[in-house]
Parts: C-alpha cells; sequence; structure tokens
C-alpha cells in the first residue's frame, strides 16, 4: 500500500462498491420465482444488467433521452418478467425495487465511519436520486453528501457526472479522492483530474495492467488504514 495522497474530499462510488448489487438483485429474483434454479435466476439477472448497460450506451451515446436509473430498473424488471411469463404489475414493481434493497459489504458500514470521522465523505453515483433515498436507508451507509448522476442528465464515465463532485466540494480536482471497485469508474474520474482508489470487491471491474491508481486496497478497511482513519 502506497501512502495516501494529500486529499480534502473522499468521493465514493456506490454501486458494487459500498452494496452487493447483484446479490440484491438475485434476491429480488428468487422472491418472483421461488421455484427457480440459481442458473435460471443468474440468466434473469444477466439479462437485467445487460438491458441497464445498454441503454445507458444508448443515452451516452445521444441515441435515447436521458432516463434515470429508476426507470431503467422498471424496464429491465418488466423485460425480466415477462421472459419468466409473469404480468402482474405490482410483482413487476417489486421486483424493480429490489435493486434499492442493497446489503452494505462486510466493511462498508464500519469503514465508512472511519473514514468520515476524518474527511468529507461524498457518494457519487449512477443511481437516480429517488433510488440513492432508499439504497442508504437500506445499507445504513452514513454519507455528508450523495450525488446522483441524475443531476448531470447523464451517467458515469461522463465527464459531467464527476464535475458534480468537484463543483460541490469547491476545491481543485487533484484534492478529491475517487473510491471505486470498478476501474472503468476510476478512469473516468481520473480523466477529469481527481486522484484514485481502487478496492478489491467480488462483483468489481479489476484494475489492468495499464492502470495507475493513487491507491490499491484488498478492502475498505484497509483503505482507511491507508488514510490515517483511526
Amino acid at each position: 500500500m502506497t501512502p495516501h495522497p494529500d486529499i480534502d474530499v473522499v468521493v465514493f462510488d456506490i454501486l458494487g462498491t459500498m452494496v452487493d448489487e447483484p446479490a440484491g438483485l438475485r434476491r429480488g429474483l428468487r422472491a418472483l420465482l421461488p421455484d427457480t434454479d440459481e442458473a435460471g435466476v443468474g440468466e434473469l439477472a444477466a439479462l437485467w444488467h445487460g438491458h441497464v448497460d445498454e441503454q445507458q450506451r444508448e443515452i451516452l451515446a445521444g441515441r435515447r433521452a436521458y432516463a434515470d436509473s429508476t426507470v431503467l430498473d422498471l424496464e429491465a424488471a418488466t423485460r425480466v418478467a415477462a421472459r419468466a411469463g409473469v404480468g402482474d404489475a405490482d410483482a413487476i414493481r417489486a421486483l424493480a425495487a429490489s435493486g434499492q434493497r442493497l446489503d452494505p459489504w462486510p466493511d462498508s458500514v464500519r469503514a465508512l465511519d472511519r473514514i468520515a470521522s476524518r474527511f468529507p465523505v461524498v457518494g457519487l453515483s449512477n443511481a437516480s436520486r429517488a433510488a440513492l433515498t432508499r439504497i442508504g436507508a437500506h445499507a445504513g451507509l452514513r454519507w455528508h453528501q450523495v450525488l446522483s448522476a441524475e443531476e448531470a442528465r447523464s451517467y458515469k464515465p461522463r465527464p459531467d457526472v464527476y464535475r458534480l463532485a468537484i463543483a460541490n466540494a469547491g476545491c481543485a480536482p487533484e484534492r478529491l479522492l475517487m473510491v471505486a471497485a470498478h476501474a472503468w469508474d476510476l478512469r473516468g474520474a481520473q480523466a477529469v483530474g481527481m486522484r484514485t482508489a481502487y478496492v478489491e470487491r467480488p462483483v468489481g471491474d479489476p484494475s489492468g495492467a495499464a492502470d495507475a491508481f493513487d491507491l490499491e486496497a484488498k478492502s475498505l478497511d484497509d483503505l482507511a488504514a491507508a488514510l490515517g482513519a483511526a
């Protein structure tokens, strides 16, 4: 672990980095389809994620008007339910909401509290404002501020999303540390001048040989220690 950079604010990705997004979706799928085996649940989860990823790319490419994550999740849930032969509107809405009932990783709450005792901590997510309210409440995450890509009417890794955090911090980009389990997210932060910290998670996007992040940690606890948070 290299020494921590000189920073004023720590900015965290949320989905996948602070909460286990795939597990929450799988739990919702099992509730909807209790007789479906794990392979079937996995296929439906892949369909969900594929739809959301595809539509975000369409929005970023300008081929679709902006729609927030709540809209995309409901579309994904509708598509998954149709594949499974479920047409009940209430069941589809309940499935869509499973994307907002996400459990924190075992060290998320504890380490976030440690880091928050030393630095302002900001959540920066592709999730909508409404979704972030519910995600934070369910997971028990302590933020000083939470920012949604909805405010930029875009999605990470578009630069405008990271600039939300920079503008709200009121300091130079290099005084902000972006923390994520997704290398693609950190590359986006680097592109606007932010410092970066990669944290390993089971569902993350690992760093590659060409990546050079300021910090790399096996866990959020390790990152807190590197930042000198008691």
